[in-house]
């Protein structure tokens, strides 16, 4: 089965997009994805085609994507807020023989730049499409075969050079019978919403296949969620799940605490976290002001989605939870954490030297160190190229940075590894004050106080930097090499 038969096969006149003012029933949107697919082959994209995807969150993101899919061709979902350059890069490793971009933001478009994209041949604006777009005639769907490539997924780059993990319809399918079928039990009074946006894995599935593919409706926004307009989307809206990154929650908690638009939450029966690890504190904080769970867990780009996950009713803050039925995970060299299931992508685009170290004998390596607990819930200790060794003993950064974040003159907090005055590796705290106008050196020696109770000393901050904000990826992962790096170019 493809997309668009799962996907519309539900009652045609019940929500299935919530855009705005707009209100797209499952009817409805059937309709226009037809006349997109329409319009997407008079484009003259044909099977295996690049199709990359430079709009916002949409229904005509939607209609693009399962049309472009269910043709046989290959979607390249493209984050609008990355810079001209990382774009035109996208575009350029993917081979995009056509893309669709939104109309007002063409001016900016990396497809100005012809001489650098060779493959592009055609540049759709949306708005001009949909006032072209032919009757809907039905087009021809091939039935998708299991290894055929249906999109690429570009991974945010939180280490460097973006990857493109290549993924098949089969891997949807996959992932709503596993993750959103154990942990959402979604119905079609469920009402979804996501801070992520849909080029992202975590965002693709929260508004895009879990929803559509259990007759519920999915929440769409254009704009940039910032604790405004995601207040104003739980007002009009009322979403039953939302799905966030631990920056965001924080955000929204400051937001409501501090006199904005009060967070209304009374409609929501889960919220989801996802991108990094979410602190233990702060799931309890989110809990306790508005008395709904977080479920925190851990996906990727290269498995589509959730892996590990906490569960309704079986929440253990400050970790992952469990790994999710269908997948099986494994702990190898000092605690890397390697994952198998059915989800998983074929590999990078056109990168066979980073596929054969990431995909290997029907394992992912996921780059993330854990431990997990004799009840079987995992808990994070960092990224493998974020932990460093102090004293000739590993440091995780999360384990620190959980230490600092309880001070409640510390808004946000990051740890990296630094060299002391005899060259010898430690660690180094930046931290973004509660209130940017504090003493900045009573709270390094608060903070002092604390980690010295709390951690061994090798693993206590022997700097601490005092920040505005933290370099951050489009999905909520702090960039940990940007703080590295400044830390370098201090030292020159």
């Amino acid at each position: 089965m493809n997309l668009f038969d799962a996907i519309f096969a539900h009652d045609h006149s019940t929500p299935a997009i919530r855009f705005g003012e707009r209100e797209l029933t499952y009817g409805e949107l059937r309709a226009e994805t037809l006349k997109m697919a329409q319009a997407i082959v008079s484009l003259g994209a044909v099977r295996g085609d690049r199709l990359a995807l430079l709009l916002n969150d949409s229904p005509e993101f939607v209609e693009a994507f399962i049309a472009t899919c269910c043709l046989g061709a290959i979607a390249v979902p493209i984050n609008m807020s990355l810079r001209a350059d990382e774009q035109c890069s996208i575009l350029h490793n993917s081979g995009a023989k056509l893309a669709l971009v939104e109309d007002d933001v063409c001016r900016e478009s990396p497809t100005h730049a012809p001489e650098k994209l060779p493959s592009l041949e055609n540049v759709v604006h949306i708005d001009q499409l949909n006032r072209t777009k032919p009757a809907a005639d039905a087009p021809d769907f091939p039935p998708p075969g299991h290894d055929d490539p249906a999109f690429i997924l570009y991974t945010s780059g939180s280490t460097g050079e973006p990857k493109g993990a290549v993924h098949t319809q089969a891997d949807v399918f996959y992932t709503n019978q596993t993750f959103c079928r154990e942990v959402l039990r979604l119905t079609t009074r469920d009402r979804l919403f996501s801070s992520s946006r849909l080029p992202f894995a975590y965002g693709l599935g929260n508004s895009f296949s879990f929803p559509l593919l259990n007759g519920a409706t999915t929440i769409l926004c254009r704009q940039k969620p910032s604790p405004d307009v995601i207040a104003a989307v739980f007002k009009e809206h009322r979403p039953t799940i939302f799905f966030g990154v631990p920056v965001i929650y924080n955000l929204l908690l400051e937001h409501h605490r501090g006199g904005g638009m009060k967070l209304d939450c009374s409609s929501l029966r889960l919220c989801v976290s996802a991108g990094e690890a979410l602190p233990a504190h702060l799931g309890e904080e989110w809990e306790k002001e508005f008395g709904v769970p977080v479920l925190d867990g851990i996906g990727s780009t290269e498995m589509l989605h959730m892996f590990m996950s906490n569960h309704e009713g079986e929440v253990r803050y400050g970790s992952s939870g469990r790994v999710v039925n269908g997948y099986e995970a494994r702990l190898l060299d000092d605690g890397n954490l390697w994952i198998r299931g059915d989800s998983a992508a074929r590999g990078y685009w056109q990168n066979l030297e980073a596929t054969a170290k990431t995909f290997v004998d029907g394992w992912v390596r996921t780059g993330d160190l854990y431990r997990c607990d004799e009840d079987g819930y995992w808990f994070h200790m960092g990224r493998s190229d974020d932990c460093f060794k102090s004293s000739g003993q590993w440091v995780s950064p999360v384990e620190v940075e959980a230490v600092l974040l309880r001070h409640p003159g510390v808004a946000r907090a990051a740890v990296v590894e630094d060299f002391d005055a005899d060259q010898l590796p430690c660690a180094c705290a930046f931290i973004v004050r509660q209130e940017l106008e504090s003493d900045s050196g009573q709270l390094e020696h608060e903070l002092r106080k604390l980690a010295a109770e709390s951690l061994p000393r090798f693993k206590q901050p022997r700097k601490y930097v005092f920040v505005p904000e933290l370099p951050y990826t489009a999905t909520g992962k702090i960039q940990r090499f940007k703080l590295r790096q400044q830390l370098r170019e201090s030292r020159v």
